[in-house]
C-alpha cells in the first residue's frame, strides 16, 4: 500500500526546488503567481537559482534543498521547477527514512522521473507525474487544461480521462489495472542495473519522451523489453513523444516503433494521453491505483491525496 500524501488547502505553504537544471527567474515568477493565485504561500530553496554547469547547484546544494522542504513542517508540497539533468547525480545521496517520515506533495516531471522511481522504490510514496512551475507554469500563455489539472492536489477525488475528452487509441486490446509507474522512456531506462531499478511488475507502465528519434526510442524500448519490464507490466499507457522524428531517411515512424514492442510484449496499451512535454500536460500520480481498458478507452487513476 503506498503512503498518500495530504492534500492542499488555501493558506498552505509550498517549496519550490531545482533538482536538475536552473530555471530562468522571469518564468519562475510566473510560475509563482500562479500557485499564489490559488492561494498558496511560496517558498524558495536557498539554491534555486544557484548555477553549477548545467545544473541548479552543486549536488550537494541540490540535496540540502531537496532534505530541508521535506524537514521543514511548515511546508506541505513540494514543486519542481523545471526538468533538465542531473537528478539521477543525488539519488544515492538521498535520506529516504527523512522522505517517508515526511510524506508530502512531491511534483515534477521529464529529468524528475529518476527521483519518482527511487523514491517509489525506497518509500512507497505517491509522486506526482506532472508541469513544472517555471517550465510549464511559467510560460507565457498555459493552456487552461494544465492550469485544471493542478487543481487535484486540493481534493481526494479519483479522475476518469475517456474517448470524449482526448483522442484516446487502443494499440493493444484489453484491460488492465495495478499501481501506476513510470515517466521519461530516457531515465526509466538508465535506472537499469541500479538500485533504483524500476519495476514494473503487476503495475501500469506510462511511457513519454522528447526529442529522440525513432532509432533512439527503439534501442530504449528493446532494453526494456529484454528485461523483461514490458511484459511483466499489467499494462502500458504511452503519452506524448513529442518532436520524435527521423532526421534522416529511411526510418520507422516513433508510433510504429511503439507498437512493434507492445506489441512483441503482448499486454494492454492505449495511447492519447496528454502527458509529458506537450500542452496541455496532464499530471498524474504515480503509485496511485489505475485501471485502462481500451475497448472502452477508458483510463481510470485513484487519486494520489488524502484529506486526512
Amino acid at each position: 500500500m503506498s503512503i498518500k500524501p495530504v492534500c492542499l488547502k488555501k493558506g498552505d505553504t509550498v517549496g519550490i526546488i531545482a533538482p536538475a537544471g536552473p530555471p530562468r527567474r522571469d518564468a519562475l515568477s510566473r510560475g509563482g503567481k500562479f500557485l499564489e493565485g490559488l492561494g498558496l504561500n511560496i517558498k524558495l530553496g536557498r539554491y534555486v537559482h544557484s548555477e553549477h554547469g548545467y545544473l541548479a547547484g552543486t549536488d550537494e546544494e541540490r540535496l540540502k534543498d531537496l532534505h530541508s522542504m521535506f524537514r521543514d513542517k511548515e511546508i506541505k508540497a513540494i514543486f519542481c521547477a523545471r526538468g533538465g539533468y542531473g537528478t539521477a547525480r543525488i539519488a544515492s545521496m538521498i535520506d529516504y527514512e527523512l522522505l517517508k517520515a515526511n510524506p508530502k506533495i512531491f511534483w515534477g516531471y521529464s529529468d524528475i522521473t529518476f527521483l519518482h522511481l527511487a523514491i517509489m522504490k525506497h518509500c512507497e510514496m505517491i509522486t506526482f507525474h506532472g508541469p513544472m512551475i517555471a517550465s510549464d507554469f511559467g510560460r507565457e500563455k498555459v493552456h487552461s487544461e494544465t492550469e485544471d489539472t493542478f487543481l487535484q492536489v486540493f481534493g481526494a477525488a479519483p479522475a476518469i480521462y475517456t474517448k470524449e475528452q482526448l483522442l484516446l487509441e487502443s494499440i493493444v486490446e484489453g484491460s488492465a489495472a495495478g499501481s501506476l509507474t513510470g515517466g521519461n522512456l530516457t531515465l526509466i531506462t538508465s535506472t537499469l542495473g541500479t538500485k533504483f531499478e524500476i519495476e514494473t511488475d503487476g503495475r501500469i507502465l506510462f511511457i513519454e519522451e522528447i526529442n529522440e528519434e525513432p532509432r533512439a526510442v527503439d534501442r530504449m524500448l528493446n532494453q526494456l523489453y529484454m528485461a523483461g519490464k514490458l511484459e511483466k507490466a499489467s499494462g502500458v499507457i504511452v503519452g506524448d513523444f513529442h518532436n520524435c522524428i527521423p532526421d534522416s531517411e529511411p526510418s520507422f515512424s516513433v508510433e510504429e516503433v511503439v507498437s512493434h514492442y507492445l506489441h512483441l510484449a503482448g499486454k494492454p496499451a492505449i495511447k492519447g494521453l496528454k502527458i509529458g512535454h506537450c500542452s496541455p500536460n496532464i499530471a498524474i500520480p504515480l503509485g496511485s491505483k489505475a485501471f485502462m481498458d481500451t475497448s472502452r478507452k477508458v483510463i481510470f487513476v485513484e487519486s494520489g491525496t488524502t484529506m486526512k
